[in-house]
């Protein structure tokens, strides 16, 4: 599926934009369109256990995702590819493509994407609100509690100039409650 020759471009949207854990030559503010950022996939393991499932951002059908892209030297390709496999694959709830990635700059790159898989039990589709913050609140897993995952993620937004109001309400609440 990829040619491991060359650079390889990777596509973050969640904790990727703020800790890739794979070592790149560039970041770059990118847009990929077709999908959105979506707090759509039950977490079973990074955030939240089966018993207690946290909520984590997958890609979803349509729409626009500000993210960022990375581009990995050729000779990292191949590890960070196994490597991105073992942290976005433990429970197969995303589907590994390599889509259509616009950066800031212009350019126009096939980058590596983690989308959801509609059809995986660990789907959550649309939630409510209320779910949606029990979810995150409860959530706590091996990589950590759910409401950090967020708040990082909406920082990481906020320092991009990105917008996005289901994360901004969700730290609201969340500073409400603290």
């Amino acid at each position: 599926m990829w040619d491991l020759t060359e650079d390889l471009w990777v596509f973050g949207y969640g904790s990727l934009m703020w800790r890739p854990g794979f070592p790149y030559l560039e970041r770059v503010h990118a847009h990929l369109y077709g999908y959105h950022r979506s707090l759509c996939v039950f977490s079973h393991v990074h955030r939240g256990t089966p018993e207690h499932p946290g909520l984590v951002l997958g890609l979803d059908r349509g729409g626009r995702c500000h993210g960022v892209a990375f581009r990995v030297a050729p000779e990292e390709a191949q590890a960070t590819v196994q490597y991105l496999r073992e942290r976005e694959q433990v429970t197969a709830v995303y589907l590994e493509r390599r889509l259509p990635v616009r950066l800031a700059d212009g350019r126009r790159v096939q980058a590596l994407a983690y989308v959801v898989d509609r059809y995986h039990k660990q789907y959550a589709g649309r939630l409510s609100f209320e779910q949606v913050l029990k979810l995150v609140r409860q959530g706590q897993g091996v990589s950590g509690r759910n409401p950090d995952y967020v708040r990082n993620t909406y920082d990481h937004l906020v320092g991009m100039n990105v917008v996005d109001p289901l994360l901004h309400r969700i730290v609201d609440a969340l500073d409400q409650e603290a």
